[in-house]
């Protein structure tokens, strides 16, 4: 078996004996690694908490029960026509967009007309009537839609 002068070890042994040794080495600086990784996550743990808390601006997106069922309301009534959401525009370009809506008139004017059935709405509107529950749900929605 020929035998080099570095090592006295045969080539095959050697890269044996190095790839076991290397490999330890890995390993250990692999933990090393690990554990200062977990000391730094630790250790910033309070700050990446505080990231992905939900903030107060998050917050307002947010709708009351109320909001919700009164956008459920609009969604299957008005949707056809009127822009429901705050952004988008009316799908009827003549049907204002629900999210204006509190820029010509507080919306709390909508109520008697909404649960009389609103006859004066833009010319292609059917008549809608609402009970009263289902009115302040309305009303709910269009409020959030003012922020």
């Amino acid at each position: 078996m020929p035998c080099q002068t570095n090592g006295g070890l045969p080539p095959s042994i050697r890269s044996q004996l190095m790839y076991y040794a290397l490999g330890r080495r890995r390993r250990s600086v692999g933990l090393a690694c690990i554990a200062k990784t977990a000391a730094i996550l630790l250790a910033f743990a309070p700050l990446i908490l505080l990231a992905f808390a939900p903030s107060s601006a998050k917050c307002d997106d947010v709708l009351s029960p109320a909001a919700q069922r009164g956008f459920v309301i609009v969604q299957t009534n008005c949707s056809r026509c009127h822009a429901i959401g705050k952004v988008g525009g009316s799908p009827l370009k003549i049907a204002p967009p629900f999210r204006t809506l509190h820029e010509h008139y507080p919306v709390e004017n909508l109520q008697e007309p909404l649960a009389e059935g609103i006859i004066t709405g833009h010319p292609t509107m059917p008549e809608f009537r609402f009970d009263p529950g289902q009115v302040g749900d309305i009303i709910a929605y269009l409020k959030s839609l003012e922020h």
